[in-house]
């Protein structure tokens, strides 16, 4: 308890600033999952995509960003085993977060798509295991994280699969393509403004004084919906048929009307991101935060602060800016070769997933969750369509994460011990 009242201001400074650092990972490495379907398919520039992601990135980690942080904060390491030695925890999850934040640099740095919540987790479960001992962890917890990160690629690249062959029916295989497309993509307009709006008032807003129930939350997000599918009708209006001699089906103009349609799945996976990935950097800072503005006293259940969650939103978009052009371009067309419409399958796919995920507090990777779409949507043209070099080499970058975090999570935690204690 000394140690938190003689040092309290300075842990709160470094949990900031580490914080930071980590969503400026988060930013610069994790949003190409959220932007690059829709660069990769050439619906939107780098410029745009910047843009969109800057908004809604901020949005989805300010408005839906609690329930996960919650569960990143106090799910895995059992808060009971530290109440004589609060500064442990305050030790560890600085560790945690410097940890995850220098790996993401270096794999920003190196190209390669990591995921941020494999990288926190594995250091907070680094630090528990060695630092505090193996009861310290609720292994429990860390096995259900575990098994959505097999779970999260098999659910989005499911999704993505209907969904493409839905649209292969619907639209592709119609005798006129650009009919059927311009009367079909306003339900899937909806379809993305109905999900992201229920699972936000559902799940999402009530640590900003907002509870609704089940029947308002449903009410308000079918006519956000409806407004969604409107504001699409008068985009796709715009888009007029073009008579070309190399394109005798007409899908050039059916993929200009799902590059409309990848406007606003753009919007929704950004703000699915910012929902779920924020957690990764603000709820180590959070606990921080509690411990130290407690005098000690270890509380699982705390509100996040709503300034906490603006730091992360806003370090995201620092990094999102300063570097994250260059993952976004090598995932847009790293993995298979993307149209609008093979975008879109798969950006929707893992908005829902991801979306659904933050909903429920289950912090799972957007990295597996958007390579499980894409996937989806690849094997759905078959195993030609598929970049396998690419894949295995993110494959292998996922299985380095979880020991890089810990180990460094373990070296910065016996230094904080060593420098404070």
């Amino acid at each position: 308890m000394a140690i938190i009242a003689q040092h309290g201001e300075i842990f709160i400074i470094l949990a900031c600033l580490f914080g930071f650092f980590m969503a400026w990972g988060v930013g610069a490495n994790d949003v190409a999952n959220a932007m690059g379907t829709s660069v990769g398919s050439r619906a939107i520039t780098i410029k745009q995509a910047i843009i969109i992601a800057v908004i809604f990135e901020f949005l989805g980690a300010w408005l839906a960003g609690g329930e996960v942080t919650a569960t990143i904060r106090g799910g895995i390491i059992d808060p009971e085993l530290l109440d004589a030695d609060p500064q442990f925890l305050v030790y560890g999850m600085l560790s945690a977060l410097l940890a995850a934040a220098i790996w993401l640099l270096i794999a920003s740095a190196k190209g390669w798509p990591v995921s941020t919540t494999h990288s926190i987790v594995g250091a907070i479960v680094g630090f528990g295991a060695v630092g505090l001992g193996m009861e310290a962890v609720a292994w429990g917890k860390v096995g259900q994280i575990a098994s959505s990160w097999l779970i999260s690629p098999l659910l989005a690249g499911t999704f993505a699969f209907v969904l493409f062959k839905s649209l292969q029916y619907l639209i592709f295989e119609a005798r006129d393509p650009f009919a059927s497309a311009k009367r079909y993509v306003p339900l899937y307009v909806f379809l993305v403004g109905f999900i992201v709006a229920m699972v936000t008032f559902t799940k999402g807003l009530k640590h900003v004084g907002l509870d609704l129930g089940f029947g308002e939350s449903l009410l308000l997000s079918l006519v956000i919906g409806l407004l969604v599918m409107g504001a699409g009708i008068l985009m796709e209006r715009r888009v007029k048929y073009e008579r070309r001699a190399n394109d005798q089906f007409g899908y050039g103009n059916v993929e200009r009307v799902f590059g409309v349609l990848m406007i606003f799945t753009a919007c929704a996976m950004a703000f699915a991101h910012g929902s779920n990935d924020v957690a990764n950097a603000v709820g180590p800072l959070a606990a921080v935060i509690s411990v130290v503005r407690s005098d000690g006293v270890i509380d699982a259940a705390a509100l996040v602060p709503w300034w906490v969650l603006v730091l992360g939103g806003g370090g995201i978009v620092a990094g999102l800016v300063t570097y994250g052009h260059k993952v976004i371009a090598t995932v847009g067309s790293g993995i298979t070769e993307l149209t609008p419409s093979r975008g879109f399958a798969a950006t929707l796919a893992a908005a829902t997933t991801v979306v659904l995920a933050s909903g429920t507090g289950l912090p799972i990777s957007t990295t597996h969750t958007l390579v499980g779409a894409v996937l989806g949507v690849g094997l759905a043209r078959g195993m030609a369509a598929l970049n396998l070099r690419v894949i295995g080499t993110i494959v292998m970058s996922w299985l380095i994460t979880l020991p890089a975090g810990a180990g460094l999570a373990i070296l910065f935690f016996f230094t904080f011990k060593g420098i404070f204690s």
